[in-house]
This record gives C-alpha cells, structure tokens and sequence, in this order.
C-alpha cells in the first residue's frame, strides 16, 4: 500500500510517500518513496522542496496562497513524469494525518469517519494554533482523495497511559470537569519511534525495559517510559510547560507572569507571545533560539550563549533525574531531535554528572555517532545512553495501515 503522509501546519505542508503493509512493516522492508515541504504558504515568497527517489532534487518558488494550492501541488509533483513516482493520485492507498491534539477522546490512532471529524474539531480548543490546520488539511485532501481511507494519527497518544497522578494539575477538580485541564504531552509519535528503536538495539521487547526518552528539537519534551507505556512526561496542558526550548519558556513560576503581565501591562495575547515567541534559548541569550550558533558563541566566549546552554542542560538533567525515579530505574536514556541527534556538546554536557545514576558517556562514541544511530554511552554503564534519529512519518503510515486493518 501507498501512503502519503501530511503534516499541514499554519503555512506548510511536509509530506512524505511511503510504500508499506503489514508484511512490510513486520520484515523492515518499508520503502520512502518521496518526500517534500512547501513552506510560507498565503506569501509570494512560498518555496517547494521535493525528492522523490531516484530522481534529482526539484525547488520551486511559486506563489500559493492557500493550503488547497498546496496539497494539489503535492500531488502533481507526486504523478509529475519528470519528477514524481506514480503515475496518477489513485495509486495512493490512503493517507496519514499528523494530528495534534486528540484530547482525552483518542488514546490511539483512529481511521477518520464523521464522528471522529466532529471530536477532532472538538479539540481545537485545546490546541487551537495547530488542530485546526491538521482539520483544514485533512479537510482538502478527503476532498482530492475522496475514495479512500484518511487516518488519524495524534500527537498526544502515546501520553493517554500516564496515571492521574501525572496528569493531573494541583487545581480545583472543577476545572479539569469543566474545561479538561490536566496534562497531555506532546511529541507522542517521536517518543513512540525511540520506543520501538530500543527493542532493536537493546535485543528485548519494549515490555522488558524501562526508557527515558529526550525529543531536543525548536520544541523540547522527555518522557519516562515503562514498559512501553508512557507514564510521564515533561509537555502539560500545552507544549509550552517542561524544558526550556528555542522560543518556549518551560517551566515558570506562574505568579512570575502575573507579576509581568502587572509590571507591563500586557494583554493576554501579548503575555502568549512572550512565554511562546520570544523566551527560551532565544531570551535567555538574546543571540538565537537554534542551538547550533549557540555553542558557536559561547565557544567564542559570548556569556549570555553559555547562560541558555547551561540552562538548557541542567534543565534537562534535572527531568532525566526525577524520569529515572518514577521509572524505578532505566536501562537506558536515548536523545533524538535535531539537538538531541546531532549536538554532541549538548549530550555531554547533560550527562556530566549523572554517574550517580549509572549513566557515562563515551567521549569518542559521543563525537563519532553524532547524527548517526547508536550507542554512545561506555561499555561498563549500567545504563545505555543512545542516539536515535526519530522518524515521526514512518510512525504515521504504520498507523495508518494498522488502523485501516484494525490492529491497534
């Protein structure tokens, strides 16, 4: 089966061509296809980026000024003779859709009927700066492929197994009753992907060991994992509680922003965009929410870029720490995202200190695999320490064929 996978955001559409089954998934034979992102979508400045396999790399710079412009050029590009794999749109066996937020509606993936349409548009008031461009993509693409399966597959999951103790606020119960305010966590497919990885590389069933996982992106979450299942993690009620991230507070005080929001005056909106846009890596060092040029600075002895590295880690270390107490102990801690995958600074710098817990980083493993799968951690450490580059898509056709068979 063909599966075209869409992420459609607020003005982009990333998607990928998949080819697999239930046989295929079982055997590792999966095959990607193609895949792309058309970005600044309503702007004149939009650009495509498309490989498909076994053909040269296509960039475009058109104007597309809505997402309907979009997805129908993901398709010509897809069934192009000169660029694309396919030779028409109804080869494509169903399609995948990276949903956000599913609330407490959905603790799995779910094939997309009228009902589960209607809780989906439910939840956008849970997640409204992402559903309700998931439900406008799905919108556009049931209407372009209408003949065929459109699954579900939601960020917020793998996360439904966490026990009230950890998704409960420290609130009056009226307000989860009410208006459902409890913990979610984000980041579920990532998370489930590291899970799924450590089977391979541990050599033992997900059943037989207990997992920290570090998803270190723009957007940061970790989540302690038993057995399989997800018991905690660092993303609350929105992605914006737990690390520190790009543009993202983390955790706060919350009399800290009452007390801004007194000092400034800001209005609700202004007081969103502080702790979302303009806080984190990016307000800490005042230089740049994207790690890399970072640890550029501070190597050349910018302070304020030391200050957010070392927040960024110790805030990390800290959630490892507490992860590997509710777990009652890890087998392993495993970094992905494209902080956790390819900063091997950022890796050492969170596991100094953590020999206590049995965790000792290999420097040369640490520097060799950077990007790469693998084990960077010492031989005699009791617990692995792995670099795992995620695959959030790959997790979204495999849903996407287990719930059209209705396997999940």
């Amino acid at each position: 089966m063909l599966v075209l996978v869409l992420n459609v955001g607020s003005s982009s559409v990333k998607f990928q061509l998949i080819r697999t089954s239930p046989e295929e998934i079982t055997t590792g034979n999966e095959k990607k296809l193609a895949r792309g992102l058309i970005e600044k979508i309503g702007m004149t400045t939009s650009t495509v980026n498309f490989q498909a396999e076994g053909r040269p790399p296509l960039k475009e710079t058109p104007v597309i000024l809505e997402h309907r412009v979009a997805i129908e050029r993901v398709l010509s590009l897809l069934t192009d003779p000169n660029v694309g794999v396919i030779r028409h749109s109804s080869e494509i066996g169903a399609v995948g859709h990276r949903v956000v937020h599913g609330g407490e509606k959905f603790s799995k993936s779910q094939v997309i009927t009228e009902e589960v349409h209607r809780e989906v548009v439910d939840c956008c008031e849970l997640a409204p700066l992402h559903n309700p461009h998931n439900v406008r993509g799905y919108e556009i693409a049931r209407d372009l492929l209408p003949n065929i399966p459109h699954v579900a597959v939601f960020d917020t999951a793998f996360h439904q197994t966490m026990p009230e103790y950890a998704y409960l606020y420290g609130l009056p119960m009226v307000f989860y009753r009410r208006h459902h305010i409890r913990r979610y966590g984000f980041h579920g497919t990532s998370h489930r992907y590291l899970t799924y990885r450590m089977e391979h590389l541990l050599g033992r069933p997900e059943s037989d060991f207990n997992l920290i996982t570090c998803h270190l992106g723009n957007g940061c979450s970790v989540a302690a994992v038993q057995r399989g299942r997800s018991i905690d993690t660092s993303m609350g009620f929105t992605p914006l509680e737990g690390l520190i991230m790009g543009t993202r507070s983390g955790d706060l005080d919350p009399a800290v922003i009452l007390h801004i929001i007194a000092k400034e005056e800001l209005t609700l909106h202004e007081a969103n965009t502080l702790l979302n846009k303009h806080s984190g890596l990016i307000g800490v060092s005042g230089v740049s929410n994207d790690m890399r040029e970072l640890v550029k600075e501070a190597q050349r002895g910018n302070k304020s870029a030391q200050t957010a590295i070392d927040l960024f880690c110790y805030r990390l270390k800290k959630y490892i720490s507490a992860y590997y107490g509710a777990l009652g102990g890890a087998d392993a801690v495993a970094f992905t995202g494209g902080i956790g995958e390819n900063s091997s600074v950022i890796r050492k710098q969170t596991c100094e200190g953590l020999e206590c817990l049995g965790i000792r980083i290999d420097p040369e493993r640490n520097e060799k695999l950077n990007g790469s799968e693998g084990r960077i951690s010492t031989d005699d450490s009791r617990v692995g320490v792995y670099i795992v580059p995620t695959d959030e898509e790959m997790v979204i056709a495999r849903d996407t064929v287990h719930a059209i068979a209705g396997k999940l």
